[in-house]
């Protein structure tokens, strides 16, 4: 007798419509995950109602308290039980779910938050009266008249207090607290003309100021500049370059850091489409693809990237929380974000991050309790020739003048003859200056115009010879070796089929792919300078890299790590003496190769200390 199952009884089930609390509480499993999905919720909402200014206070990680006040437009009393209706919403009507050109537009966060939380609404338009309205649990109370002066304030009590088995999973005060800070950070950054104010109440009162930016003025790249700077910080802003590229209607703006400004993760790296946040695994693949010949894998790139085109070209309404986005054409929009940041970093040239000297000089400074620093003044032109007269030869036989005047310093008597100053440091003019020593047999030290270069030869050089052997291959391509027998490799058919979809873009890369009926792929020709290869791993992890990001590297990957090495073997040898014309023939050609900041590991190539910081460290300030 086959046994029952476990989730049929023995009558049969009968379908039922639930009721709206139900729905709604369901709907808010999807739509509010933590605190800080209901602040995304609502600051959003606060954005799609022209607000200028908004201000979120939260207290113990948004679990007790959350509390948006804005001075947007405002709802209207008649139409704030509305608001709290299921899919009622004032963005779209519906006719056309692929021209949504506002945050929200699902009609479902303020009925979701009202099924888990104590809700309170309270607004006001421009010449009415304010209204204010409760909903707890999914009970509704009454429209009632309030006091506010314009906007609407949204307060959140007591989140998730109707599903108590959800406070379960939320993690501590501090990393709720943590997740909103990073959802007002992100929202600021989509808004650069908004000005935004987060604020811990959990002891009381006014609390404490967790995170404020005041709106910006100016076009729109200095406004994000300066708005970047704040949320991420003045270093970021330093050390970052400007993107704008626009490609068959689609536009890149936002700014990416240097490839030496590199995080231990990808915390740093932000997204938007449209002007909304998002979290796209395609468009965080081109973001790494882009980077991935100047850092090693263990570094991660930092950017905020705005990427704008017509709305109906991307589908925002794939997830509950509108995070994912779906686009019509995947491949230009990663095409566009590769190429933008790959042109924009080769323009930058020999840079390199400004933080690196800052670390420099950090491990450079004196212990603290060493010996007190005196002030020093920059000697003038006339002290600078008296002491260069003093330091001439048979000082000691010559009397010491000095008229005894306050201030005033002994000088020696004047010698014969005019004491001229040394000459001006030939080549110190350019970016990287003039060589003046090599150190350890590996460290050349340069003099520029004001302040110094320490230059590692090895690191340098590597990435000058790859850089070299890169252009040789794109210019007369990848050799390939045919191979005496071909290489059957079985596939499914609809594997197969992608892999013979790119057979142009492997052939030029000395990868040759014949179809061999069914799911075979016949291996004719593999890029000579690999050598040996296992064809069948390597069209696995291409397969692999398909289905993950919609394109792959991987055998370009590859081959630029084999030239990546052969410029390692090739590159000038640590501990070999240099002459000052190779030295600075080396600078010279750092200066006009792309990348030469850094090596082929993300490493810096040199390091720029200016004649100021070198003086403060000496207390000559």
């Amino acid at each position: 007798m086959p046994a029952a199952h476990p989730k049929i009884g023995a009558d049969r089930p009968v379908i039922r419509q639930l009721d709206e609390a139900a729905i709604n509480r369901i709907a808010a499993g999807e739509v509010v995950e933590r605190p800080a999905s209901a602040v995304k919720e609502l600051v959003e909402n606060a954005l799609d109602a022209e607000a200028r200014r908004i201000e979120v206070a939260v207290a113990d990680g948004g679990k007790t308290l959350i509390r948006v006040t804005d001075d947007g437009l405002g709802i209207a009393a008649a139409d704030l039980p509305l608001a709290l209706a299921r899919h009622a919403t004032s963005k779209i009507d519906g006719s056309d779910l692929l021209n949504i050109k506002s945050f929200g537009f699902r009609g479902e966060a303020l009925p979701s938050l009202g099924a888990v939380g104590r809700l309170t609404i309270t607004s006001r338009v421009a010449g009415a009266e304010a209204a204010e309205i409760t909903v707890a649990g999914g009970r509704q109370g009454a429209v009632r008249p309030a006091a506010l002066n314009a906007g609407t304030v949204v307060a959140l009590r007591d989140l998730f207090y109707a599903t108590p088995a959800r406070l379960k999973f939320l993690r501590t005060d501090r990393a709720e607290a943590q997740a909103i800070a990073d959802v007002v950070k992100r929202l600021a950054m989509a808004e650069p003309f908004v000005a935004f104010t987060l604020r811990d109440v959990s002891g009381g009162g006014e609390g404490r100021v967790v995170f404020r930016a005041e709106a910006e003025t100016g076009d729109l790249f200095n406004a994000l500049h300066r708005r970047l700077s704040r949320v991420l910080g003045a270093e970021f802003a330093e050390n970052a370059l400007k993107i704008d590229t626009v490609r068959e209607r689609l536009r890149l703006t936002g700014y990416a850091a240097l490839p030496t400004y590199s995080r231990g993760s990808s915390v740093a790296q932000y997204l938007f489409v449209n002007g909304r946040p998002v979290r796209d695994k395609m468009l965080y693949g081109a973001l790494r693809a882009a980077y991935a010949d100047l850092l090693s894998r263990d570094r991660h790139p930092a950017a905020a990237l705005f990427l704008d085109c017509d709305p109906q070209r991307v589908d925002v309404n794939v997830h509950p929380a509108k995070a994912e986005v779906r686009f019509r054409e995947p491949g230009l929009a990663r095409g566009l974000i590769v190429s933008a940041l790959r042109h924009a970093l080769a323009e930058a040239g020999h840079r390199a991050a400004t933080t690196v000297a800052g670390a420099t000089l950090g491990a450079m400074r004196p212990a603290p309790g060493g010996a007190p620093v005196y002030r020093m003044d920059r000697p003038s032109g006339g002290a600078v020739r008296t002491a260069y007269a003093a330091q001439a030869p048979g000082l000691a036989e010559r009397p010491l003048a000095w008229d005894g005047a306050p201030g005033a310093e002994p000088a020696a008597a004047p010698l014969s003859g005019r004491v001229e100053a040394p000459d001006e440091v030939t080549g110190a003019d350019h970016p990287l200056g003039a060589a003046r020593a090599q150190v350890h047999e590996n460290y050349i030290i340069a003099q520029t115009a004001d302040g110094i270069v320490i230059v590692d030869q090895h690191a340098a050089h590597e990435r000058l010879v790859y850089e070299t052997l890169k252009r040789q291959m794109a210019a007369s391509g990848v050799a390939a070796q045919a191979l005496l027998i071909p290489e059957i490799v079985e596939f499914s058919e609809a594997d197969a089929t992608r892999l013979l979809n790119m057979s142009e873009d492997l052939k030029r890369l000395g990868l040759t792919l014949e179809p061999f009926g069914g799911g075979a792929v016949a291996v004719r020709e593999t890029p000579a300078i690999l050598g040996p290869v296992d064809a069948g791993a390597m069209l696995r992890d291409i397969l692999d890299e398909l289905a993950d990001q919609g394109d792959s590297r991987t055998l370009q990957v590859r081959i630029e790590a084999v030239l990546s090495r052969i410029a390692c073997h090739g590159s000038v040898r640590s501990g070999r003496r240099m002459q000052a014309d190779e030295m600075n023939a080396l600078l010279r050609e750092m200066e006009t190769t792309p990348h030469s900041g850094q090596c082929n590991h993300g490493r810096p190539t040199y390091v720029e200390l200016k004649l100021a910081d070198i003086e403060r460290l000496f207390g000559r300030t």
